[in-house]
């Protein structure tokens, strides 16, 4: 399994929470590889998420955090890579339930949406809370049996040149 390193992406929209996120798992003694943007300056958000959200697919990371205006482009683009399970969460419930329901391996935020304190109380609750397993994995399964005909195990690499 790889070491506990959590991936981190983020676009324009995002840029700003990113550099607070990647500071609080500092304090936490959470390593954390940044994949971009690395500004203001607008790129497009299918690139980044597809850094982390390939790297989780083929296990290369257990974990990915994608952060965007609202989280939600990236989490529709994530969620196409087989074995990601990318939530959107604008609560500590949230993130809790999918955590422990789900498996979630990839946290979506939105820097435009949700302010500072709420995303790392957020983000705590995600990544404190265990996957409880049990009748979870029943639907964990079906989802991993659907993406063997819906989801191309090769990954995916964007047309648009990565900056």
């Amino acid at each position: 399994m790889p070491a506990d390193v959590i991936y981190i992406a983020n676009d324009h929209g995002g840029y700003e929470l990113k550099l607070e996120v990647v500071r609080h798992l500092a304090q936490r003694g959470i390593a954390a590889k940044d994949f971009g943007s690395n500004s203001t300056e607008l790129v497009r958000y299918p690139v980044y998420a597809a850094r982390v959200a390939g790297a989780v697919s083929i296990g290369e990371t257990r974990r990915g955090i994608l952060i965007c205006s609202t989280g939600i482009g990236m989490g529709v683009i994530a969620n196409k890579f087989r074995g990601v399970r990318a939530s959107v969460c604008t609560s500590t419930y949230m993130a809790k339930m999918t955590r422990a329901h789900n498996d979630s391996n990839i946290l979506c935020l939105g820097g435009k949406i949700t302010g500072v304190l709420e995303a790392l109380d957020i983000l705590d609750a995600w990544i404190d809370t265990p996957y409880e397993g049990g009748r979870h994995a029943i639907s964990l399964g079906l989802i991993a049996e659907a993406e063997k005909t819906l989801c191309n195990p090769g990954g995916w690499e964007p047309s648009e040149p990565i900056p």
